[in-house]
């Protein structure tokens, strides 16, 4: 017995690096899948069958069941497509995995709009025009569901040379706590994912181009969390981030201090902040968990 038996599962930028990981793991334990891939280069550019044609190739070698579809996640027909693929293969949805994504990065200085835009583009609205028709169909069908955005720590804690792929992965992460407080409703659960590892999107970036940085920052040992997320394991939670990658798995959130009150708003001046750093800021205070 697999832990998503029965289940169907749509991957998204399905054709290598995390999502076939993530792919052939979910079929591995019984789903069938939905792969995902436009089949371009890591920048966006071109289109292809033979990526995910390669891991559905793989899944039915193993046994599994798999089917392949090429459209692009950054448009709302596209979404659609990608949604009704899944529908008219298997004739349900059960789980979606948001991983399609491209790299464009530039310091801020030298990021043109185009750069901006398309990145944006199949991130952030990506995850918007996949999720919303498979959101639509678990509320419709009324038996939940399983939803993992793929966020990152590039838009959670920062990084240089990305201010456009961060703010896609800010946002991800912002779109991600409020459907999952949406969807408790409905029984779907939404996670998001701030994943590390070397794949043809990351393979030359600083500290990942090493022998020892690529065995150990391999795909497959992401997708274990992936997994955890997806199935029963994992009950109830909704809303939460899982970092996962290189051998470790942790909960990522945002924390508040503890911070300066008063009854009269009118008394927090500049000044009366600057005095009170000790209990404003969360590196030299106590702090509360928001989300």
């Amino acid at each position: 017995m697999g832990l998503l038996d029965g289940k169907v599962a749509i991957v998204t930028g399905a054709g290598g690096g995390l999502g076939r990981a993530h792919s052939l793991l979910l079929a591995s334990e019984g789903a069938s899948i939905l792969v995902n891939d436009l089949g371009g280069d890591r920048s966006g550019s071109g289109n292809g069958t033979s990526m995910a044609d390669e891991v559905v190739d793989s899944i039915k070698a193993a046994g599994g069941e798999a089917v392949a579809c090429y459209d692009s996640v950054s448009s709302v027909e596209g979404g659609r497509k990608i949604a009704q693929a899944a529908l008219d293969a298997f004739d349900r949805v059960d789980i979606l995995i948001n991983n399609a994504g491209i790299l464009r990065d530039k310091s801020f200085s030298n990021m043109e709009e185009d750069l901006w835009d398309s990145v944006l583009s199949v991130h952030l609205k990506g995850t918007y025009c996949v999720t919303r028709p498979v959101f639509q169909y678990m509320k419709g069908a009324g038996h939940g569901g399983v939803i993992v955005n793929t966020s990152s720590t590039s838009g959670l804690i920062g990084n240089f040379g990305q201010t456009n792929y961060g703010a896609a992965k800010a946002g991800i992460a912002g779109f991600t706590r409020c459907l999952a407080i949406e969807g408790k409703k409905y029984n779907i659960r939404v996670w998001g994912l701030a994943p590390v590892a070397v794949t043809r999107m990351t393979e030359d970036l600083a500290g990942m181009d090493s022998d020892g940085a690529k065995a150990r920052m391999d795909p497959s040992f992401v997708s274990p969390a992936v997994l955890y997320m997806v199935s029963d394991l994992s009950k109830d939670r909704t809303g939460q981030f899982l970092f996962a990658g290189g051998g470790r798995v942790a909960e990522l959130k945002m924390i508040m201090a503890d911070g300066i009150r008063s009854e009269d708003p009118a008394k927090i001046t500049a000044q009366e902040i600057a005095r009170g750093e000790d209990v404003v800021f969360c590196d030299q205070a106590g702090a509360s968990a928001l989300g």
